[in-house]
């Protein structure tokens, strides 16, 4: 059962830097919510775009999309040719095979794997200039850190509207 205490609350994040310690709870609360959002929401209803809106499997896909660009370029790292595709095909459901499930997991192991990383971080590094993408905007490592955490709760919350709008109209 998931603890009603939201991950914050809970004390630091073993292994963590405390300076990054509020990217790692945003990043485990998110993978808290994510369970709790989708418990019970019907397969079918995945791809579905209410008023427009973005598809629960596109918000799925993207956070877990974020967390692993946002990271690659904290590493210093350019995108691989299968990043840029993913990013490409993003909420495109006939460009997916992958379940609901799938997803869902898929999204929990980017999350593990991001709290492995911050837990390697040299704080000394933190305003080190990191470059996002082709163009090579300058951001700082914390930079990075900070926006995946801000990014991915916000796709949480934008989820968890259109997850309760297609129930609600199911």
């Amino acid at each position: 059962m998931i603890s009603k205490t939201e991950v914050w609350q809970r004390g630091p994040v073993e292994n963590i830097p405390a300076l990054l310690q509020p990217v790692a709870h945003a990043l485990l609360q998110a993978r808290e919510e994510v369970g709790e959002i989708m418990n019970g929401f019907p397969e079918n209803l995945l791809w579905e775009k209410p008023a427009g809106a973005a598809s629960p499997g596109f918000h799925l896909q993207h956070i877990t999309g974020v967390l692993d660009r946002l990271f690659t370029y904290a590493r210093n790292e350019s995108l691989t040719n299968g990043q840029a595709y993913t990013l490409s095909v993003e909420g495109e459901k006939d460009n997916t095979t992958q379940s609901m499930f799938q997803l869902i997991e898929l999204f929990n192991n980017q999350v593990s794997i991001s709290i492995d990383e911050l837990s390697k971080t040299n704080v000394e590094t933190l305003t080190d200039v990191r470059t996002v993408g082709r163009k090579k905007i300058p951001s700082t490592l914390i930079g990075l850190y900070f926006h995946a955490a801000e990014h991915t709760m916000r796709h949480i919350g934008q989820l968890l509207v259109t997850v309760k709008v297609l129930k609600a109209t199911a």
